[in-house]
Order: C-alpha cells, then structure tokens, then sequence
C-alpha cells in the first residue's frame, strides 16, 4: 500500500503566494517524511478555490525540487487539453523526473472550466476517450494518423518517446457507480475521490470495478487509489478539533459544487 498527499484547494485565508509556500512545504515534508506521491489537481479559472491551473508545471518544479517522492495529476482534464500536446508534455515530465511521473485523467464533475473555455459539457465523456485513444497512440513513438470527430491529423509523431516503459502510469478517475466497471475492462488503474458516496457504496463499486477488470482478462485485480480525507494529531481531541474549520469550509464547496451543475446535460456517468 502507498501513501501520499493531495494538493487542490486553498486554505481559507491564505493569499496566492502563501498558497505556493504551503504546497512546496508539504512537498519538501513529503519527501522528507517517506511518502510515495504528491496528488495534483487540476482547477482552471477558480482563483478562490486553487492555485493549479497548471497541474503539469507545478509537476515538473516538484520533480526538480525532490528525488525521491512520485508526482501524479488527479486529475488532467483531457477534454479540455489538446492531446497531442499533452502526450508531448507527459513525455517529457516523465524524462524530467526520470520516471517518477503518474497520470491521473478524468473530465471533472463540473462545467466552470468548460463554459469558461467554450467547450460544450454534454461533449466531455466523447472527448475523454477520444483524447485517451490519441494520447496512447502518440506515446508509441510512431508516425500516426487520426480521424475522429474532435480531432484529424496526419502523419504525426510524437517526441519525446516515454522514459517509464510502456509509458507513465495512466489512472483513471471515477465518480459514479456506472464508471467502476468501464475503467475495469479497460484495465487501467482507478482513482476515487471519497466525496460524494459512503463506504459501502465504494465497496460495492470496487467490486464491480475487480469484476470486470477479471472477466476482460486482466491480470490480478485491478490497482485502486482513494482520496480519503485525513488529519493526524497528537491526541484524538486534537485531531477532531484542530481541522473542524478546514475540513468544514471544504465540506461546504464540495457540497456547493455537487449541486451547482445538477440538471446540466452531460453529468451522466464517465467519471
């Protein structure tokens, strides 16, 4: 089992520079304290909530700044990146860190960003696996061509070629009962973030997950990574009362978010 930390949201209070000096003290902690990943959001155009709007930067700076610790996006949001340039990016953060590179994908549960970027949300599970079709493609070295309904090319390779064999751990993000299953035939690891279900629910999805993940002919059973909130502290008092502020304010948002795209075509199932 590996353990890591998840960087996203902005401490109530604290301007955007602090922001910055948090994250690099608890990446500096991280690597000092034997932790095996630092988790990267992905949050454009919401400076109130986050500072990462450029997951893969902050990515490549940690990588710089440490030697030990993995570093993963949780998640990139393919439908709004080109995948072309991503595949490059990936590559090269993956060169960078010499191997120490995880790439969470997902398509996020709310439409700010898309709206923002004039991407249609009822298009974002179509543009998911089609960025995820070239992406894989691209990372095979080759020259390839592509003809899909969101993206045409021809003739095209991408450099450089992955440093970790066959290329950067792809995870996949899952949010609702109907994902679980897709991701296990696809075969690919999984990644939940523990917020919008209780623990027999993610029981109960896990093992949908494992299912199809054996009935597709993958070998083991699947590799599942959870976001769950934590907070160690000296006594059980101290660990109850120190976060109450932090964990209640993010509880609020999430809860805010969860209802704000409520009735918006696209929040079907995808993850």
């Amino acid at each position: 089992m590996d353990f890591g930390i998840f960087l996203e949201q902005t401490r109530r209070g604290t301007d955007q520079d602090g922001a910055f000096r948090e994250m690099f003290a608890l990446v500096d902690a991280a690597e000092e304290w034997g932790l095996d990943v630092v988790w990267l959001a992905e949050m454009l155009v919401n400076p109130a909530r986050s500072v990462l709007s450029a997951p893969l930067l902050v990515a490549s700076w940690i990588a710089a700044r440490t030697r030990r610790v993995r570093v993963g996006t949780a998640v990139q949001l393919l439908p709004l990146n080109h995948p072309l340039r991503l595949a490059g990016e990936v590559t090269t953060l993956d060169h960078l860190s010499q191997g120490r590179f995880d790439f969470g994908i997902g398509r996020s549960g709310s439409p700010r960003s898309y709206d923002a970027l004039g991407v249609p949300y009822e298009e974002s599970t179509e543009r998911f696996f089609e960025a995820l079709e070239v992406i894989l493609e691209a990372w095979k070295g080759e020259p390839f061509s592509h003809a899909g309904r969101f993206y045409q090319f021809e003739n095209v390779a991408v450099s450089p070629r992955p440093y970790q064999e066959p290329h950067p751990p792809v995870r996949m993000a899952a949010t609702t009962a109907e994902t679980f299953p897709r991701v296990g035939r696809m075969g690919l690891p999984i990644f939940v973030g523990l917020r919008g279900m209780d623990v027999p629910e993610l029981s109960r999805c896990l093992r949908t997950y494992r299912e199809a993940w054996t009935a597709a002919g993958h070998p083991g059973q699947g590799d599942v990574c959870l976001r769950v909130p934590v907070y160690a502290g000296p006594t059980a008092e101290a660990a109850r009362e120190e976060p109450r502020e932090t964990i209640t304010y993010y509880m609020q948002r999430q809860a805010d978010l969860t209802r704000a795209p409520i009735g918006r075509a696209g929040m079907g199932p995808s993850g």
